[in-house]
Order: structure tokens, then C-alpha cells, then sequence
């Protein structure tokens, strides 16, 4: 896609705004919710003890899904067709990771067949968990989810699809998958037009969860973030990202005191952030993240946030060479 500066800066932000939410985040995790009037730092810290900067899973686990869209892109085909790298690379980094969401990890574990780990291994183990406990509506496929809307600007309809398809390798829910629709298609348009419209999205759900989520919508309009405090859920880590965007509209800093809001609702802070950062970052740009945090931003496998904004830029552009 032949992209204007602006809407480069837009798609660099989509993935650094991610990164930064989730480290800003990381020293407040499990704590409880902040005042207003309580600073919120780029600290580190927390129950792993990550360095200042420092992204958790939320990041990590989008990098593989940025690693498959990359060479979808290289090779004129979908991202939906290279989730078996997803899966594997997901399985490789969870064997090693400090932090793993425990429903992630569960459905990794067993989706390891004694060979080769893929998409379709990995999916129906997270069906069969849905199946046997009607419970995978975790936040942890919306978290990692700011890769998607870049391998598809332009196209709401096939961003959904890839949305929800990535979004069930691990959580077969409903709501994730509607969650991750919403979020995905609303930062691609972001990217392309500035305009943050999170409701664009319904259109690509079924008219169930199309009246579900209209309706979350429109109470996460009207409540602070504090509001969903079961946040590592993912109705209402959705609805405490959206709040915190919400509310930072027309301050000085909007991605700054968007961010800040979502750590200050407590409780799964990171991932709260990561998911507004995505948003936040499609609609006002890398150029909007505050300098200071730019050069600590780093994490798994050894990537800094730079790094990332770059990949970002050029998979939105379409001019992606071919990693290693």
C-alpha cells in the first residue's frame, strides 16, 4: 500500500504504542487500581521483576504473528495461511518464558503432539479445553493482536477474518475472537484515515455478538476504567482499554494519559495498556510516544521497540524482505 508519512507514522505507532503499554504496565501488575493524581512510570519492576522498558507476553507473543505476516507478504499469500509458524514459534518461546498466561499455556502444553507443533494441533486443543470448561474468554488473543490490521490495510473484511482466526488458535470464546475483530479493524482504519472508530467493526460480527458488544461498547463510553475490574477477562479488558482511550481524548498528550489510564484501572495493568496502546497508537502515531520511553523499550527474542515500529512501517507499506 502506498502509504503518506502520516500514515506511516500511524502504522509505526500501532506496534511501538503496544510495546510501551505493556511495559508502562508491567511494574503495576496485580496491584490495585490508582488515583488520578498518582504518577505512573516507566519503572520495571513487578511479580517478574522486568527491567525499566522491559514488554511482557502481550509483545512477545505478537512477534510471531508479525514474523507470519511478513513472510505472507513476501510470499503473496495470507497471514491466515502461515499459522503454523504462529503456533511453533508461540511453543519454542513458552518453554522458556517468565510469563505466560495460564490458559495460553495450557492449551500450548497439550496442543504438543510428540511432533511437530501446528496451528491445527494447537486450535483443537483449545477447543477441546472450551469444550470441557466453557471458559476461554481470557484477554490473552487481544493483547497480541496489533500485527494483523497491517498485513491488511484497506481490507475491513479480510482483517476480520485473520482476526478471528488468530484470535482461536487459543481462545475459542466468542467474545475473544469479537473483541479481536473489533480492535483489529478499528486500527487499520485508524492507520489509514486518523479516525478512531471502534464500533467499525460490528459489522463483521454475527447479529448476536454484534448486539453484544454494541452494548459494551456504549458502557464503556459512559464508566471510568476502574469500572472492569475482572480485566483478565476480555470483555472487560476491552472495556477498560476503551474507557482509558476515551478519556484521554483532546488532553495535551492523548497516547500518554491514554496509557496512563489504563495502568491506573489496576489489576492485569500491562495488557490493559498493550490493548489501548494498539488503538492509540494507530490514531495518533509513533511520532506521539513519548521520548524518553523509546529507547528502553525491549523484550523477547532481543528486539527493541524501534525494531518493531520499522517491521510495522514496512509490512504496512508492503515492502517486506525475508527473515531468517
Amino acid at each position: 500500500m502506498d502509504l503518506t508519512d502520516v500514515q506511516r507514522d500511524r502504522a509505526r505507532g500501532v506496534l511501538l504504542a503496544t510495546a510501551a503499554g505493556d511495559a508502562l504496565g508491567a511494574g503495576y501488575e496485580f496491584g490495585p487500581p490508582l488515583a488520578d493524581d498518582v504518577p505512573v512510570l516507566m519503572k520495571g519492576g513487578g511479580t517478574f521483576r522486568w527491567a525499566p522498558g522491559e514488554w511482557t507476553d502481550d509483545t512477545s507473543m505478537a512477534v510471531p504473528i508479525l514474523e507470519a505476516a511478513e513472510m505472507a507478504a513476501a510470499e503473496g499469500s495470507r497471514l491466515v495461511d502461515a499459522l503454523d509458524h504462529v503456533a511453533t514459534r508461540w511453543y519454542t518461546w513458552h518453554e522458556t518464558a517468565p510469563d505466560v498466561g495460564a490458559q495460553t499455556r495450557q492449551v500450548l502444553y497439550n496442543g504438543s503432539t510428540g511432533s511437530a507443533v501446528t496451528a491445527e494441533s494447537v486450535r483443537a486443543a483449545a477447543q477441546e479445553l472450551h469444550a470441557r470448561t466453557g471458559r476461554t474468554g481470557g484477554n490473552g488473543s487481544l493483547m497480541r493482536s496489533a500485527p494483523i490490521p497491517l498485513a491488511h490495510l484497506g481490507d475491513d473484511a479480510a482483517t476480520a477474518a485473520a482476526a478471528r482466526a488468530v484470535s482461536d488458535l487459543t481462545h475459542p470464546e466468542p467474545d475473544a475472537a469479537s473483541a479481536c475483530v473489533l480492535w483489529c479493524v478499528a486500527a487499520g482504519h485508524a492507520v489509514v484515515t486518523g479516525e478512531l472508530d471502534v464500533r467499525r467493526g460490528l459489522a463483521h460480527l454475527d447479529p448476536a455478538q454484534r448486539a453484544r458488544w454494541a452494548g459494551l461498547l456504549d458502557e464503556a463510553d459512559h464508566q471510568h476504567p476502574t469500572a472492569f475490574p475482572r480485566n483478565g477477562w476480555v470483555v472487560h479488558a476491552a472495556q477498560a482499554a476503551w474507557a482509558s482511550v476515551r478519556l484521554a481524548r483532546g488532553t495535551v498528550e492523548p497516547l500518554r494519559r491514554g496509557l496512563e489510564n489504563a495502568v491506573r484501572a489496576g489489576h492485569d495493568t500491562d495488557t490493559v495498556a498493550a490493548i489501548a496502546g494498539m488503538l492509540l497508537g494507530a490514531t495518533y502515531g509513533a511520532s506521539a510516544v513519548p521520548a524518553d520511553w523509546v529507547p528502553l523499550l525491549h523484550g523477547w527474542p532481543g528486539i527493541t521497540g524501534t525494531e518493531l515500529a520499522d517491521r510495522a512501517e514496512a509490512l504496512a507499506a508492503g515492502s517486506v524482505a525475508v527473515r531468517d
